[in-house]
């Protein structure tokens, strides 16, 4: 009798040594392995020899799908051709359109990979590739790459002080052989017997630099005397009271911002949850935004580059304009983020609402879709209250302002 999905959910393998065979129909069974692997085989003959080909496992290929690639193979055969013989010639097809050094398959993973990433992200990570892991590994077979040699590439980069870097070669490396695995150019991705944290040295987590909330009134009025760059001096005002992360503020284009709605939505390709964000804007931002646009070029960056017009500020350009101020090693631009929580947390705002607003909050596949709206009418009051708040700070009043019921 043929098979049915029930027959092939129960079935199993009595025997610890031998396999257990489930036939359906038209050469097409269900091989039961004793570890209790369920592997698809279609048994066939050509040129007077018994053969047989793999059609993958149960129940990631379902019987449906194993009857329809059984009925391919079918046909392939009545054409004349051996398809176990077709599945062979089509890899080493796969290999020779790829190249079978690491580099050369690196290039091919990276061009697959990059599509939805951001091109500062995406040229980031080649870079790497570039600079760390060719040098290395690249001229050598992708197939005869071993865990030991892995290890090696990432201790080199270790052993600079770039320990982050290290930790980052070898989960990239990871990726660029499980797509080796998948085209078939090597057996198994030796990336999966290094894991970081066992391999590299800790680094101990440090915390970006940060004034006290004391130290604010002093800073703002310092930014606002700012004697640099125009463009500067406003990235660190609305930086300020938007509180986003530097990447985040220096990529920012004009299509991202509506001034009538008040709104600026932040794409889930530029954000580091990958879901898209929504920062509610303060008067005093909006009046930021439109100086802002006064100084508009012909790009659509808020804040182009002083070069390249067509590449954002460098990340590099608040943490110097701070430096310039007198906060070197004291201040950073992630330690707006770090003073915005603790201000509102002292002036007890909701905690869900604070690390919403931060992009702190963890979203999962289904919340996703709709978690940029959550709480935005509460976000909304508060981060007005914060700009008023920053803005009674500057002036150095000795009277706090509660926040209303």
């Amino acid at each position: 009798m043929p098979l049915t999905d029930l027959a092939c959910k129960k079935a199993t393998c009595p025997d610890t040594k031998a396999r257990e065979r489930y036939t359906d129909s038209g050469g097409l069974y269900l091989e039961v392995m004793p570890s209790g692997a369920k592997l698809w085989r279609w048994k066939y003959r050509f040129g007077g020899k018994e053969k047989r080909l793999a059609l993958g496992a149960y129940p990631d290929v379902p019987l449906a799908q194993a009857r329809a690639d059984r009925d391919k193979a079918r046909a392939v055969l009545k054409d004349g051709s051996d398809p176990v013989q077709l599945r062979k010639d089509e890899k080493v097809a796969k290999r020779v359109a790829i190249g079978t050094t690491f580099e050369a398959v690196g290039r091919s993973w990276f061009d697959h990979w990059k599509g939805p990433r951001s091109g500062r992200h995406a040229e980031y990570v080649l870079r790497r590739l570039e600079m760390d892991v060719f040098p290395v590994l690249g001229a050598k077979p992708a197939a005869e790459i071993t865990a030991p040699q892995l290890l090696a590439m990432a201790k080199k980069i270790e052993a600079r002080g770039a320990v982050d870097i290290a930790k980052r070669a070898l989960q990239t490396c990871g990726q660029v052989f499980r797509y080796a695995v998948a085209h078939g150019i090597v057996e198994r991705n030796p990336a999966a017997d290094v894991r970081p944290s066992d391999a590299l040295k800790p680094r101990k987590k440090e915390n970006y630099a940060r004034l006290d909330a004391k130290d604010v009134p002093e800073l703002l009025r310092k930014i606002d005397a700012y004697q640099g760059m125009a463009l500067t001096r406003l990235a660190m005002s609305l930086m300020a009271l938007t509180f986003v992360r530097t990447s985040e503020l220096i990529g920012a284009r004009w299509e991202e911002f509506d001034l009538e709605a008040a709104e600026w939505r932040i794409p889930a390709a530029r954000m580091k949850m990958r879901t898209l964000h929504v920062v509610p804007l303060s008067t005093q931002a909006i009046e930021i935004l439109k100086v802002l646009h006064e100084l508009r070029g012909l790009s659509g960056l808020v804040f182009q580059g002083e070069r390249d017009h067509e590449k954002p500020m460098s990340n590099n350009t608040i943490l110097v304009a701070l430096k310039r101020m007198g906060y070197a090693g004291k201040m950073t631009g992630h330690g707006f983020r770090g003073i915005a929580s603790t201000i509102l947390h002292e002036n007890e705002f909701e905690h869900a609402h604070i690390e919403l607003q931060l992009a702190h909050q963890e979203r999962d596949e289904v919340s996703a879709a709709y978690n940029h709206a959550k709480y935005l009418p509460q976000r909304r009051k508060m981060m007005q209250w914060y700009a008023d708040h920053l803005d009674f700070l500057r002036r150095g009043a000795k009277v706090l302002p509660f926040r209303a019921a």
